[in-house]
């Protein structure tokens, strides 16, 4: 598995033509990888299997950062041809294989963490209706849904000592959720009698978690790390990374 991070040059067209449109995103990513076809399990993921994973951070407005985890090392040169600064030296994005960090996970170790994620639940609103998949659009909610997730995926959030509290009830972790957006984005509509003459809106629900765990389980956690956690990773979410308590 590899780790990559490549910096957006916020100044230029190319990049705010792609950042307004996680489908542009996400195929640019995709581009990366010239031995990946579509149906690939690196493309589509199996159920738990490594897949290419992918996140963009907006810092600041000139901080514009796109995370990659990967089964193979991406080509990003047509990314930095329109959206970076191709006479800077280097290659324009770093690439450092993860396997190493990955094995070295234990139980008990605590970490920094961000991932974005599609927070959403199954509902049912009236007797005898099939299930509709709902986004969770409050952060009390959107925390839950991660919380309901940690046992599972082999970490833990971090507890707050009592006195640390602000709001009983509500801030019992070390967690917060933000960048929360909710507007979704336009494609083409694949109807063949609108094939080429119409748009049409996908909701796409996303937030933004920060906060430290404690590892539990190695090896949950090491695939939530390689294959995402939840929906929607075809559109920047599901991409949870580590990092050194107090970085």
């Amino acid at each position: 598995m590899y780790l990559t991070r490549f910096r957006f040059n916020t100044n230029r067209p190319g990049s705010r033509k792609l950042l307004s449109s996680p489908q542009a995103v996400h195929a640019a990513v995709l581009g990366g990888f010239p031995d990946l076809l579509p149906g690939d399990p690196g493309n589509q993921g199996a159920a738990g299997a490594p897949r290419v994973l992918w996140r963009v951070d907006r810092n600041a407005r000139a901080e514009v950062l796109l995370y990659v985890v990967s089964p193979a090392a991406p080509d990003l040169t047509h990314l930095v041809e329109q959206a970076g600064w191709p006479k800077a030296e280097g290659d324009g994005w770093q690439t450092h294989d993860y396997g190493g960090f990955l094995g070295r996970l234990e139980a008990g170790q605590t970490w920094a963490f961000r991932l974005t994620a599609n927070p959403v639940h199954s509902i049912r609103r009236k007797d005898g209706e099939p299930t509709k998949v709902t986004a969770h659009v409050t952060p009390r909610h959107q925390a839950g849904w991660l919380l309901q997730r940690q046992e599972a995926n082999g970490f833990e959030i971090v507890r707050r000592p009592v006195d640390q509290q602000l709001i009983p009830g509500e801030d019992e972790h070390e967690l917060v959720v933000h960048g929360r957006d909710a507007t979704g984005f336009d494609k083409a509509d694949p109807r063949p009698e609108k094939k080429g003459r119409s748009r049409m809106r996908v909701p796409l629900v996303t937030a933004t978690f920060d906060g430290r765990l404690t590892v539990t389980d190695p090896d949950a956690l090491r695939r939530v790390l390689c294959a995402g956690l939840g929906r929607a990773k075809a559109y920047g979410c599901g991409l949870m990374t580590l990092a050194q308590v107090g970085r």
